[in-house]
């Protein structure tokens, strides 16, 4: 079975400006999925997929493939990370290679190891599944959040359900970006990685942070820190 990890990179970023190069712990961000697909041992091609040259570069240094770039049209607003998998997948059909399946690992969740790519692969291996994609359990139950009417009044703010001790709860969980898995058929025919033949990998909390803004930003980095701490 032939694999591929694509790690979507794209430049100008509106949040945090040039997000995926900034040096997280004196690393770029877009390189700890890079290190964590490689030490898997699991892919015959990880791919950066980008509009810039100078993330190309980056990547390139860091042992991934950027055999082409992504078109401006696939690096706006609108251009769903599906829309730039199948690009990904047509190009590389083009240089005669091929795929079974496919992994996105999105840049802005550094603290993912090579340890839960591979777990996730376990699952979709062993439930011969179509996709597998990474979820953590959520912070607060979402039975305990409710909208507000125009005067702030609780009243039936917490259904009955809510009532009662926290642990007795039912544990949600929350898609977390980490990892997405797909069968490249499926993905191309535009199937749903949320039907019948999908799975969740669950992940550590910890291990869940996705960077979107400098808050974001600095929780990672006093992770990652921590984490180096304890091993020394």
């Amino acid at each position: 079975m032939k694999n591929i990890a694509v790690i979507p990179a794209r430049s100008g970023s509106k949040g945090l400006k040039d997000k995926n190069i900034k040096l997280l712990n004196h690393k770029p961000l877009m390189v700890y999925s890079i290190e964590a697909a490689l030490q898997s041992g699991l892919y015959d091609c990880v791919h950066v997929s980008t509009d810039s040259r100078q993330y190309a570069e980056v990547a390139m240094e860091h042992g991934a493939e950027v055999p082409f770039l992504r078109s401006g049209e696939l690096s706006s607003d609108l251009a769903s990370t599906w829309d730039v998998m199948r690009f990904v997948v047509e190009e590389y059909g083009r240089l005669g290679k091929s795929f079974d399946t496919l992994t996105v690992l999105q840049p802005t969740s550094p603290l993912r190891t090579s340890q839960d790519i591979q777990n996730a692969y376990q699952i979709f291996q062993k439930k011969h599944a179509g996709s597998v994609v990474s979820v953590c359990e959520v912070e607060h139950s979402p039975l305990w959040c409710n909208t507000l009417p125009e005067d702030g009044c609780l009243q039936g703010f917490l259904k009955e359900e809510a009532n009662g001790p926290r642990q007795k709860l039912s544990a949600y969980y929350r898609v977390n970006g980490a990892i997405y898995i797909t069968d490249v058929r499926l993905m191309m025919e535009r199937g749903s990685l949320y039907g019948e033949h999908g799975y969740a990998y669950v992940m550590s909390k910890e291990h869940s942070v996705d960077i979107d803004d400098k808050l974001d930003f600095a929780m990672a980095e006093f992770l990652i820190g921590a984490v180096e701490s304890i091993g020394r």
